[in-house]
């Protein structure tokens, strides 16, 4: 089976309440990641037919606080697969409903597995590119999973050299006292 990006889309937009907020009138962080993974399940699923989980989150920076009041709205879709994987890019921003600002609060990448009726991990379907867009988001998704999985080779425990990366040390505040 093969789906357009398309087919994954989900959007939703939920009003800021006072119960969603830290005692400054800021959204908590928490709230809005909670949300998040609720439209990377939607997303994944909704290509894949297959109930999903949250592998692994992508760094999640947050670059405008959200207010009470305020809509705020996220945009999911699938921009990669593997053979039991997605990657779902989602966009979030708020809009000051008086004004009419929309402000970019964050965007990230959460990678989600299908799994089949017992559990266990089941094949997703092709994804179709029609646009230079479709490869741009697929090749950056596909670039982050092959960087992720280097990284976590580069500093496996039972393979670090430390030795090696002392003078990358140097210039930083640490006090180097190995025994």
């Amino acid at each position: 089976m093969v789906k357009d990006p398309e087919e994954s889309s989900v959007i939703l937009t939920e009003l800021m309440l006072p119960s969603h907020s830290n005692f400054s009138g800021k959204i908590h962080g928490g709230y809005i990641l909670n949300l998040m993974d609720q439209i990377a399940f939607a997303a994944a699923s909704k290509f894949s037919g297959k109930y999903c989980v949250t592998a692994s989150i992508n760094k999640v920076d947050f670059k405008n606080p959200v207010n009470v009041g305020e809509l705020l709205s996220l945009k999911a879709r699938v921009n990669y697969v593997g053979r039991t994987s997605m990657t779902v890019g989602i966009r979030v921003t708020s809009e000051n409903i008086q004004t009419g600002e929309i402000k970019h609060c964050n965007s990230s990448y959460f990678v989600m597995v299908a799994k089949d009726d017992n559990g266990k991990n089941a094949m997703v379907p092709k994804l179709r590119l029609t646009s230079d867009q479709d490869v741009r988001r697929f090749v950056r998704a596909k670039s982050k999973l092959e960087n992720t999985r280097a990284r976590v080779r580069e500093f496996d425990a039972a393979c670090f050299d430390a030795q090696a990366h002392l003078d990358s040390l140097k210039d930083h505040r640490v006090v180097l006292d190995l025994q």
